[in-house]
């Protein structure tokens, strides 16, 4: 008989109950009520980023159409972003806003890891098969560690929105021209960028830590989230300049896929997806 999707009453209440039951699995987990053999981390080169790149181009060319549709929402996401930012009360975020986004990447490629694992299995791989991830055992799971990222995005907001206010602020700026040459022209303009830049350092380094692999292992192995995060930190400790190069990587791509009105994200990402779980399967054994 096929399978059917069923009514989004019934497929809501199966993976909110399959994220519960990973949250509890995290907390046994935390507790050390289970006992998982962690995955072996490689050290890394820069072969292999030049290598995971090369293969995620390859995959993209592949399944170009599907990938695109599978990330749609990303560029679309974020012009509605960029539309609310226009307001003024909300203008000195718009920056931030859309540098934090990147830290939802991780989340977004979560069908694009499932559309390359099965072109490594030889299995179909379209868009429907990267969608269908979320019928997978470990949809719980990548759903707690995206809550954990959204989490990441709102601190970072909020960061962002107290530098603003101790700087420039607290008072919305005037008009635009004001707020860019306030902030251009200003100690307290230039005091806000460098504070700016870096706390947001300081979060991009927090989120390539905890995600750098840990999506496409949730994906490939039955471990639960702390596994995957203190694994994906793992990577980071034993390659950090190789791990640092591809967060530089993904951050130049990604601000450039914002070029123009984020329509470039329906390549960048696409390929940045499929390349990290190619480097996710050179750094694990």
């Amino acid at each position: 008989m096929a399978k059917t999707i069923g009514n989004p009453l019934s497929w809501t209440a199966r993976n909110l109950a399959a994220t519960g039951h990973h949250i509890a699995a995290t907390t046994l987990e935390v507790g050390g009520a289970a006992k998982m053999n962690a995955p072996v981390v490689r050290a890394l080169t820069g072969d292999d980023l030049h290598a995971a790149l090369r293969a995620g181009w390859r995959d993209f060319l592949a399944s170009r159409t599907d990938a695109a549709f599978a990330v749609l929402v990303y560029p679309a996401a974020g012009i509605a972003l960029f539309a609310l930012g226009l307001h003024l009360a909300l203008l000195p975020l718009l920056f931030p806003l859309a540098a934090g986004f990147a830290l939802l990447g991780p989340v977004a490629a979560v069908g694009l890891y499932e559309i390359s694992r099965r072109r490594e299995s030889g299995l179909p791989a379209d868009w429907r098969q990267g969608l269908s991830v979320m019928q997978s055992p470990a949809f719980g799971a990548v759903v707690v560690l995206g809550l954990y990222l959204a989490a990441l995005f709102v601190a970072w907001m909020l960061t962002a929105r107290l530098v603003y206010s101790v700087t420039l602020g607290p008072e919305p700026p005037a008009s635009l021209g004001a707020f860019v040459s306030d902030v251009l022209t200003t100690p307290a303009g230039w005091a806000m960028i460098v504070a700016g830049i870096g706390a947001g350092f300081l979060f991009a380094l927090v989120a390539l830590a905890i995600s750098v692999v840990s999506f496409p292992l949730l994906l490939d192995r039955h471990v639960g989230v702390p596994v995957a995060v203190v694994t994906s930190v793992k990577v980071m400790r034993r390659s950090p300049r190789v791990v640092l190069t591809w967060g530089v990587i993904v951050a130049a791509a990604l601000v450039i896929g914002t070029l123009p009105l984020f329509l470039g994200l329906v390549i960048v990402l696409p390929v940045l997806g499929h390349a990290t779980w190619h480097l996710y399967r050179r750094a694990i054994g």
